[in-house]
């Protein structure tokens, strides 16, 4: 049975492996705050359907709440230990929603399907609310293959080890605006991380869908360029991997190993 990746924008994407559809990190709207979706259409309602939900971290750009409300009630929500201690919103959402609250190195089982937490280099806290923090996380989704979603993260010693073999990765490219400080993958970083890392296939995602509001008038390259460039240093640093650069929307399958 093939694995299928949807993505839909930003870090938004449907997994669906062994009859279980995961979807990460979801962002389903046309704003937030002071930015707006100036690529792809919004996605469909069919989107917000999922056995699994998984959660990188409590950036409001990955964990948002209008659209966590957006799921089916019953939905289950994985993510980082604490979440629900600093972000209040999350537990008006807990009579709707089952919360799993995860380390790095904890799984979680869904039917066939198994999702192994892993650790991710980036700030995890609920900016700029309040004094809690949790861990930022990646996951990786196994069933018919391993699929890894990074969230946010920069490189780390002992990124390769910590994510184990892979058969497709998400990795994330860019951002919302023009500078990405630390604990970030841009183009040539996640080429890098990709080179360490081997999977079969990759896709970049986290780029080209949200932009402040008149920047991507400004610095329209900025905006639409990450992904395109991605594609070209890995082929330079990892040129055994197959590279999928999906439009809004868009899939792509890999069969399984």
């Amino acid at each position: 049975m093939p694995v299928e990746v949807t993505w839909w924008g930003h870090a938004t994407a449907t997994v669906r492996d062994s009859g279980v559809t995961v979807l990460t990190d979801p962002l389903l709207v046309r704003r937030m705050a002071h930015l707006r979706r100036r690529r792809g259409a919004l996605p469909p309602p069919s989107a917000a359907l999922a056995d699994v939900v998984l959660v990188s971290h409590l950036h409001a750009d990955h964990l948002h709440l209008g659209s966590l409300s957006l799921l089916e009630p019953g939905t289950r929500v994985v993510l980082p230990r604490g979440a629900l201690r600093a972000v209040p919103g999350l537990r008006r959402l807990a009579s709707l929603l089952r919360f799993d609250e995860v380390d790095a190195g904890e799984c979680v089982a869904v039917r066939d399907v198994t999702v192994r937490a892993v650790p991710a280099a980036h700030d995890g806290r609920r900016l700029p609310y309040g004094p809690h923090r949790a861990p930022a996380l990646g996951y990786v989704v196994q069933g018919a293959a391993r699929t890894y979603f990074a969230g946010d993260t920069g490189l780390f010693d002992g990124m390769a080890e910590a994510v184990g073999p892979l058969d497709a990765a998400l990795l994330p490219v860019g951002g919302w605006g023009p500078w990405l400080g630390e604990g970030h993958l841009d183009a040539e970083r996640a080429a890098r991380a990709l080179a360490r890392l081997r999977p079969r296939t990759a896709v970049p995602v986290h780029y080209g869908t949200f932009w402040p509001i008149g920047m991507d008038a400004v610095r329209p390259h900025e905006f639409h360029a990450p992904g395109d460039e991605f594609v070209r240093k890995a082929g330079a640093l990892a040129p055994e991997v197959t590279v999928h650069r999906l439009a809004h929307g868009e899939s792509m399958r890999l069969e399984a190993a």
